[in-house]
């Protein structure tokens, strides 16, 4: 199976995305940026951003600096580690910025900072991805 290179505008096609309302932002040769604004519909019992949203946008912007999805690599998360570090609310705009860490045959090293709209470090987490295509 071949898949057609992946774009800001068939990145921010996928359906959970749209649900979400996470936005890819940019992808770059070895960096992407994911964004979304915490809304209620984000939120856990106590009030603040869920920590399966943080942990989809750790996940999601892992799959999109150049050489994985924008250039039509298949893959798929074998790992993903997330460590939180200070509540999000809603209105804080969370920003995702996934680094390539390490791009092999069968593997690749995903490291990913979620900060919010004062810069301060929300979670930050790693992930591996099976090279699969």
């Amino acid at each position: 199976m071949t898949l057609p290179p992946a774009t800001l505008e068939s990145g921010n096609r996928i359906p959970l995305l749209q649900t979400l309302g996470i936005h890819l932002c940019e992808i770059g040769d070895r960096h992407a940026v994911m964004e979304v604004t915490v809304s209620d519909i984000h939120c856990n019992y106590f009030g603040g951003a869920h920590g399966g949203l943080l942990a989809t946008l750790v996940d999601t912007a892992s799959f999109f600096p150049r050489p994985l999805l924008p250039s039509g690599t298949l893959c798929a998360t074998t790992n993903l580690n997330v460590t939180y570090v200070r509540p999000a609310q809603p209105g804080d705009i969370l920003t995702a910025r996934s680094e390539l860490l390490h791009f092999g045959r069968k593997t690749a090293s995903v490291g990913v900072q979620v900060t919010n709209q004062a810069g301060k470090l929300v979670a930050h987490g790693t992930a591996t991805l099976m090279i699969t295509g």
